[in-house]
């Protein structure tokens, strides 16, 4: 069997990814292509949740959206750093899945881990296609590394339709409780995430599908050109 994926999508926590582009997700898998999500930390330090459960939530999701696999690398969270062996971790996973295409967090946001997981991403697809890197794997050559946003949103390079799949998108976000719902427990307190803040996700979806007349969008971010061959 093929375990090659078209989209790798990197998150440092499990949502992350839902959270910038669960629609994409969502329509790419029904079209047929193999997706996956690498959460590079279990989020251990979440006021609300436990790693347990936050896996079965995450399983959840990955359920919703049709992903092909969904891996967690164990990094430590608040701990993200730009170390070798954090570094090789994420390269072995892009050299085993070999994608076509890599997605990472916008490399501007106000939670430190989503900055960080960034410039881990960056830095591992760089060197995942150097074959005396680690060279008792193959190499792997990414066409294309996009970013999604999580929390703050700038300079749009581009963005999909995703008025079909949105409620793919909402369900997904919705198998994490514990992360939005303040009554998903008795031990539950008050985050920014409890506040209101799916809605304020789907009122930025809104907002960027209407630049364009549809009902929904999800924007992304490149810093090197994407080639096509017709306009």
């Amino acid at each position: 069997m093929d375990n090659k994926l078209d989209i790798l999508i990197f998150g440092a926590h499990a949502d992350d990814a839902e959270i910038g582009m669960g629609g994409t997700i969502a329509k790419h898998t029904a079209a047929g292509y193999r997706v996956g999500i690498c959460d590079l930390t279990e989020a251990e330090m979440s006021s609300n949740g436990t790693v347990e459960l936050r896996r079965q939530e995450a399983a959840d999701a990955s359920a919703v959206l049709g992903l092909s696999m969904r891996s967690n690398l164990r990094l430590p969270d608040r701990g993200l750093q730009p170390s070798r062996e954090q570094i090789d971790a994420i390269v072995t996973e892009i050299r085993r899945w070999q994608p076509r295409i890599v997605f990472a967090p916008y490399w501007v946001d106000r939670h430190p881990d989503h900055i960080a997981c960034s410039k881990l991403i960056e830095e591992a697809v760089f060197n995942a296609k150097l074959r005396n890197y680690l060279p008792g794997l193959p190499a792997a050559q990414v066409d294309q590394l996009f970013y999604y946003f999580i929390n703050d949103m700038e300079n749009v390079s581009l963005i999909v339709d995703v008025t079909s799949t949105y409620e793919a998108k909402r369900n997904a976000l919705r198998a994490y409780r514990s992360q939005f719902d303040l009554r998903a427990s008795d031990n539950s307190v008050e985050t920014p995430l409890t506040s209101g803040y799916l809605e304020r996700v789907e009122a930025r979806d809104y907002l960027l599908g209407q630049s364009r007349g549809w009902s929904y969008a999800e924007g992304f971010a490149i810093k090197k050109p994407h080639g096509v061959s017709l306009f």
